[in-house]
């Protein structure tokens, strides 16, 4: 069976993670958490970079920085994880959801100036697959507002770069990310960061972070001894996930050129079949992506349902992706800015990811590919 992910391994996780085991230091803030956070600042050009246990984690400082107070509305896509609208739902937030553009499954800006009100304090747009949502766009939308936060969820964004060359998740208030086992890197299965780029932030998510305290500036000398500020988490990644990252983030040039080589196999080969029940992800025209995922969309879900059937009968683990968070149970007591034919729910019934990973031979997938045309042949 050829599987639909592997996490990434480069071969130095287990040397730096006994490292740390004999170094005794297992909490936050040693030499890789350092070394981690200082690579992605440059990498990035962010503000500041905070290691998280989770993008999940990151979403929910991201929220609980804004200081939302009831009925403050969160503009988020319906098609996305549902950590998205977690974090905010759980700060008392009330939720908007709109469609995306069907053609790269992001947020449609159109729709994002449709929604906001004066009630609405942060858009979320999800930058889905690695390929940039249009932020030039979602700007526009909300032209000379000083009260809306911009949060971006780029769980499956990082080293994708917009138009502009900027790096996703550093070009609004605040950027999250994710490192779990199914990115293109991960820190052992779970993992993420928190990108703040609006310097009034900084301070607040610092101290939130660390359960509500300043212990942070005490560790680097500026106050005598910690206290508890406000309410806070523990929002932090241990030494031993930061030193798996450490290796792979040592290696992210080599694990990026290998995915994207075989994404543009997939493509080139499959662009033949293209038509009436087949469409592949479009070109990337609004910047970089990063290979994170490459769909297939079929004619409808019945034939997705069968694509799939099929491809498992040839040792081939396919997966349809999100379901339309606003049809779900929690998601029906938000605003929904969508039409009835919506996108959301017409596009996730035909989308199907076909396996991609770092460890993935030229073998495998030109064996997918063949199989993949046998299908429709």
């Amino acid at each position: 069976m050829i599987p639909n992910n592997i996490p990434p391994v480069t071969g130095k996780e287990l040397e730096y993670i006994a490292q740390v085991v004999s170094g005794g230091a297992l909490g936050e803030g040693g030499p890789f958490s350092k070394r981690c956070q200082h690579w992605l600042e440059e990498r990035l050009h962010g503000s500041k970079v905070f290691l998280t246990p989770s993008c999940t984690a990151a979403l929910e400082l991201a929220a609980l920085s804004l200081d939302l107070d009831p009925g403050d509305e969160v503009i988020v896509p319906s098609y996305t994880f549902m950590s998205t609208a977690n974090a905010f739902l759980l700060r008392g937030a009330s939720l908007v959801y709109v469609d995306i553009n069907p053609g790269t499954m992001n947020i449609d800006p159109v729709k994002v100036r449709e929604a906001i009100t004066l009630k609405t304090r942060a858009i979320v747009p999800v930058h889905y697959a690695g390929v940039p949502c249009d932020m030039d766009a979602i700007f526009e939308a909300i032209g000379s507002r000083k009260d809306i936060y911009i949060v971006e969820d780029a769980a499956q964004g990082l080293f994708s770069f917009d138009r502009n060359g900027k790096a996703l998740g550093s070009i609004g208030n605040l950027g999250c990310l994710s490192f779990g086992g199914a990115k293109n890197l991960t820190s052992g299965g779970a993992g993420g960061a928190i990108i703040v780029n609006d310097k009034k932030l900084i301070d607040r998510v610092e101290t939130i972070r660390d359960k509500g305290t300043n212990r942070p500036q005490f560790l680097r000398g500026e106050v005598g001894h910690y206290t508890w500020q406000r309410a806070g988490v523990s929002h932090v990644l241990t030494e031993i996930q930061s030193a798996y990252l450490w290796a792979q983030l040592e290696c992210a040039d080599e694990i990026q050129s290998h995915r994207l080589r075989i994404w543009e196999l997939y493509r080139q080969a499959l662009v033949p079949l293209v038509g009436e029940r087949l469409e592949l992800p479009p070109i990337c025209l609004q910047g970089q992506h990063n290979a994170h995922i490459f769909f297939v969309k079929l004619k409808n879900k019945e034939e997705s349902v069968q694509f799939t059937s099929a491809m498992q009968d040839k040792g081939i683990s396919v997966s349809a992706h999100y379901s339309p968070l606003h049809r779900s149970v929690p998601g029906s007591h938000g605003r929904h800015v969508l039409h009835p034919q919506d996108y959301t729910s017409t596009e996730s019934e035909r989308l199907i990811r076909l396996p991609l990973f770092y460890a993935m031979t030229k073998a495998q997938a030109d064996y997918v590919i063949e199989q993949v045309k046998h299908y429709f042949a």
